[in-house]
């Protein structure tokens, strides 16, 4: 496809003209800036512009979709108008990391690091939540618990809590494993430091308190010296510092190390000099430090309750904004650590329902079908634990949700800290957060669920209602964004237009011309799993469908297989994407994970190259699960019917469990 230069250089001079831009590359559907001033980003400009489906600034990066199979083409083109160096996304995110001020860049590390092992303690709390039900008295029976009146069970019980607890025990060597990693170091020795700070020879950090008091405190004497010999069980800090001084030791005797002997120097002399520095300085200054900080918490939690319960419970959704709320999960799992319990977790499963809830009531203000779907959608997810779909794509945009959703989340905070709710261990928020809570507050906690759900979703409505219907039906026409249309004469004397609009007035405008034939393609799943909406999708430019209809899959296997006999139109360079054309002209996006591309081909095999002819069903690449989870990346699979293809009439979506080339997951109709 042919592209317009003068279009390329608006958006050159929108982004604030090629002296603004410090560096610039693309992925396979964007272009990715690093701008000096973003202040200088004409936005309307960009909106305006026929090139791109969308825009936005995410980690110090300003994004322009532009498409699959196009993208390139701009990109190339770009680089000859502005006469700039062609940059990686390496080099991309590396100028933009410099323009994070300090708390964004620790933000941001912290979240590296938390995020690759959420899923193991996520997992764990469930469990725990199940052994609390198991095992919590009063819950089923006046004063008992279930293994009371049961005995028969209390092995069971007792064989998941072994489970559940095994990554709380052994948390040090999680963090020790994602941290050296995020520092630059082999991943192998982080686990190992972290299983030297909980080896079983130490006092454990549970029992320290109380070995404290009776005066039994074990000691290592280093002639003289005498060191508290304690595990940090439960602990973030002493392993985070540890692991950064672990990773740039290694770094460092990796670069002067002869080849020959850095087997034999370079991890020995790593682990030992941090082991030894982890037990003599490190752990004991921040062992209390850390502890300094949990302490002021739960004075604040003690003295101030119903304050606290205001501004964690209404700010939290704000955090999520900044990406500031990752930096909790660290204070989750110390409060977790040393105290047995979080007073934050429940307000966090709580403020994700108030966001689902805001959301939800804007199915009953909206009046657009798309935004409508967007909303009830991404409450679901919100209910689920889920929230940055119903945040970004609808409740930010019209504000007022938000809002009321913090407004009712505020509330159901300063109910959960006034009866001390707090919870076990860290679960999935939402609804189902209440597995994690301790079961003698489930009551508290079902009361704050209901205020939670009730009062965003009224105030939404009735504000809505009240002061937004013709604003909305405003918006919705931005929305959709349809130029003055040049009408035509049909065969059968009416009129229809020619512009771009939305897929539902294409199909009305279809539907009155009545001669028109249309032929329809049904594509079917290229992977096995569970298909599910594009806003589910954790990437505004697909969630909000900048790049086109489509869908995505969860996948529960590894293997990519072509939907319908095709061409290979483009493979992608980093091995993540394929874009396969079929004999009608249809061209079909395939995107494995999000942000993969910063793998650069890492953990993924592709079978076929760009001009082949493949069969439906025959494999086109596949991809190493573990490989992209332990990045950090998410799997789930965006299949996408590009924007402007004239070809396309509307597009239908199927979801629920699919198997490869079994099911259809779009249905695309064409034009005659």
């Amino acid at each position: 496809m042919a592209i317009d230069k003068k279009q390329v250089e608006e958006i050159v001079r929108a982004v604030g003209g090629k002296e603004n831009i410090e560096a610039a590359t693309h992925c396979v559907t964007r272009l990715r800036f690093a701008l000096y001033d973003e202040s200088k980003v004409d936005t309307e400009s960009l909106d305006q512009n026929d090139l791109v489906k969308g825009q936005f600034s995410s980690q110090g990066q300003f994004q322009v979709v532009i498409g699959p199979g196009l993208v390139d083409k701009v990109y190339d083109e770009m680089i000859q108008i502005t006469g700039g160096d062609r940059s990686s996304k390496d080099d991309v995110k590396a100028v933009a990391g410099k323009k994070q001020n300090p708390i964004q860049r620790a933000i941001k590390t912290l979240s590296d690091i938390f995020i690759p092992i959420l899923p193991a303690i996520i997992t764990a709390g469930l469990l725990l939540g199940i052994n609390n039900i198991l095992t919590g008295p009063g819950i089923f029976f006046d004063g008992k618990s279930l293994v009371d009146v049961y005995p028969a069970w209390k092995d069971l019980a007792s064989i998941i809590n072994t489970i559940a607890s095994t990554a709380f025990t052994f948390l040090p060597a999680l963090i020790g494993w994602a941290a050296v990693k995020r520092f630059g170091g082999s991943p192998l020795l982080g686990i190992v430091l972290g299983l030297i700070l909980v080896h079983p020879d130490l006092l454990s950090a549970y029992g320290y308190a109380d070995a404290v008091n009776n005066g039994t405190v074990p000691t290592w004497n280093l002639f003289g010296w005498e060191i508290e010999k304690i595990g940090y069980q439960g602990q973030v800090l002493p392993v985070l510092v540890s692991a950064y001084l672990l990773a740039k030791m290694e770094i460092f005797l990796n670069k002067r190390v002869h080849d020959s002997i850095k087997l034999l120097v370079v991890a020995p002399v790593t682990l030992l000099i941090t082991g030894f520095l982890a037990f003599t300085i490190i752990g004991p200054v921040t062992f209390a430090i850390a502890n300094a900080i949990t302490s002021g918490l739960i004075y604040v939690y003690d003295s101030y309750a119903a304050l606290g319960g205001l501004i964690y419970g209404g700010l939290y959704a704000l955090l999520v904004i900044t990406g500031m709320h990752h930096t909790f999960l660290a204070v989750d799992v110390q409060l977790i650590g040393s105290q047995g319990g979080t007073f934050l977790w429940p307000m966090l499963a709580l403020s994700n329902i108030a966001q689902g809830s805001a959301a939800l009531a804007m199915m009953l203000v909206l009046r657009e079908k798309k935004m409508r779907g967007l909303a009830a959608t991404s409450s679901v997810s919100a209910f689920l634990g889920v929230t940055e779909p119903a945040i970004f794509g609808v409740n930010i945009r019209y504000r007022y949700p938000f809002i009321f959703g913090m407004i009712g989340s505020a509330i159901g905070g300063v109910l959960l800290t006034m009866n001390n709710v707090q919870a076990t261990s860290i679960g999935v928020g939402g609804v189902p957060g209440f597995l994690s809570i301790f079961p003698d507050k489930w009551g508290v906690f079902f009361i704050g669920m209901a205020i939670v759900l009730v009062v965003p979703f009224v105030l939404t409505v009735i504000f809505g209602r009240a002061k937004l219907r013709k604003e909305d039906r405003s918006a919705s026409n931005e929305t959709v964004n349809e130029p003055k249309a040049a009408t035509s004469q049909s065969a059968s004397g009416v009129t229809s237009s020619t512009a771009k609009t939305d897929p539902n007035q294409r199909t009305r405008s279809a539907a009155q011309v009545g001669d028109e034939a249309v032929n329809t393609l049904e594509i079917m799943a290229p992977l096995t799993g569970q298909a599910v909406s594009l806003e589910q999708v954790p990437d505004p430019a697909f969630a909000e469908k900048q790049m086109g209809e489509g869908v995505a899959i969860e996948p529960s296997g590894n293997v990519v297989v072509a939907p319908f006999d095709a061409q290979v139109a483009h493979v992608i360079k980093s091995k993540h994407a394929v874009i396969l054309e079929h004999a009608s002209g249809l061209q079909v996006l395939i995107h494995v994970g999000i942000n993969t591309v910063s793998l650069k081909g890492e953990g993924f095999n592709m079978h076929v190259e760009a001009g082949e002819h493949v069969k439906a069903g025959q494999k086109l690449l596949e991809f190493d699960r573990k490989v992209i989870e332990d990045a950090g990346y998410p799997l789930i699979t965006p299949i996408i019917i590009p924007d402007g293809q004239d070809m396309v009439e509307r597009v239908e979506v199927t979801t629920g469990d699919v198997t490869s080339n079994q099911n259809g997951v779009l249905k695309v109709h064409l034009k005659g």
